[in-house]
Order: C-alpha cells, then sequence, then structure tokens
C-alpha cells in the first residue's frame, strides 16, 4: 500500500496558524510560536510566508471562496427550515474562522487588503441575505414589504457578523472555545431568523418554534 504523500509545508503552517488563531486571538500568535508549534524554524515558514499579514491574507482568502460558494445558496432557501440550516451552515463556517471575527477590529485597521475585502464580504452577504428573502416571499414562507427588506436584511447581516463578538463578551472564558461551538452556532441562528417572525406565514412561524425545541433553546 503506498504512503500519503506528507502535507506541504505550506499547508502545515496554515492550519496550525489557523488552530492557533482560533484559541488565542491573533493579536497573542507570534510567527516564531507558530513555528515551534510546528517544530520547523523560523526561517522556513517566512520563506512560505515571509509576514504574518500574508498569513492571514491567506487564511482570509480560504474563507472567502467559501464563503461565497456557500452564499450561492441563499437562491435555494424556500422556507423556515431550509433558511434555519443555511444560516446554521453559514455560522459554521465563521465558526471555523472565528479568529477574523473575533479580532475583526484590530485586523482591519492593520490590514489595508482585508478591510477593502471585508467589505465586499459584507456586501455579499447582504445580496445572499436578500435574495433569500425575496426567495422566501415567492414561495409563500414571509410576507415582507419590498420597504422592509432592506433594513431588515441588514439587521440579520449585523448580527450574522458581529454575534460570535456577543458570545465572547458573554464569557470570554469559554464562548468561543470548541465545546461551547454547537449552542452558540444555534443561538446565532435561532436570533438572526427570529428577526423575520414577524413577516413568517403562520405555520411557518410555528415551525421555527420547532425547531427551537428540537435543536435546543438558546438560552
Amino acid at each position: 500500500m503506498a504512503k500519503k504523500a506528507p502535507r506541504r509545508t505550506a499547508e502545515r503552517i496554515l492550519e496550525m496558524s489557523l488552530d492557533l488563531f482560533n484559541r488565542f486571538g491573533e493579536p497573542n500568535v507570534s510567527t516564531t510560536l507558530i513555528s515551534a508549534e510546528l517544530n520547523i524554524s523560523p526561517g522556513n515558514l517566512y520563506y512560505h510566508f515571509p509576514a504574518k499579514d500574508e498569513l492571514i491574507n491567506a487564511l482570509f482568502d480560504r474563507y472567502e471562496r467559501a464563503l461565497n460558494e456557500l452564499l450561492g445558496a441563499s437562491e435555494g432557501v424556500h422556507d423556515v427550515e431550509d433558511a434555519w440550516f443555511f444560516l446554521h451552515t453559514l455560522f459554521e463556517l465563521i465558526w471555523q474562522h472565528r479568529f477574523l471575527y473575533r479580532d475583526l477590529n484590530d485586523l482591519l485597521s492593520k490590514n489595508r487588503r482585508l478591510e477593502t475585502h471585508f467589505q465586499t464580504v459584507l456586501k455579499n452577504k447582504s445580496s445572499s441575505i436578500k435574495t433569500m428573502l425575496k426567495a422566501m416571499g415567492r414561495s409563500g414562507a414571509v410576507h415582507i414589504d419590498a420597504s422592509e427588506l432592506e433594513a431588515t436584511s441588514h439587521c440579520m447581516v449585523v448580527v450574522l457578523t458581529y454575534w460570535l463578538s456577543y458570545e465572547y463578551v458573554r464569557d470570554p472564558r469559554h464562548a468561543l472555545e470548541p465545546q461551547s461551538a454547537q449552542v452558540a452556532l444555534l443561538r446565532g441562528a435561532h436570533h438572526v431568523l427570529n428577526l423575520l417572525a414577524p413577516y413568517l406565514e403562520p405555520n411557518q412561524r410555528t415551525h421555527l418554534q420547532r425547531l427551537v425545541q428540537s435543536y435546543g433553546k438558546p438560552k
């Protein structure tokens, strides 16, 4: 049986960086720590990523590609159950790259490329949520006036973007630890979707309540 080819060093560096950034926050993780955890020399790391910003940008590029692919599924959301799983999947992707959201303001202030690209991320999120609301409207799941669609979609994006920051403030020692992930993601999906409650068709509103009960009511 042929042995698997060893993972490329650049890939190992990115995986370790993501893990450490998520666990400790990007400002608290140095390239020296990353190389030590990988048992490689700092020079080896710098060969692949000459600056820490290049590591961050590479991780962000991966996130942005995965996000755009996921956002494209919004037009297939037809009811509250579709929306629940779409938003939960979106939160899972955010969780996998939570350092970006945990340290968002700090990262944007130091990294011009990230600043401009994150503005595009927000626009794409808003566009995707509006597409989802229109699709749900066509299927009769929601009844939302065109004049309210813009503001509602923006509110949903705000909660979607800053939910993990809210979780962190609630419980700084535990909120962003892996064991807290499932509860945090369920709470986030519920509260984003709950912004639609006034516009949901009655049966859809009832179904949302059932989903919350089935997957564990957020505290």
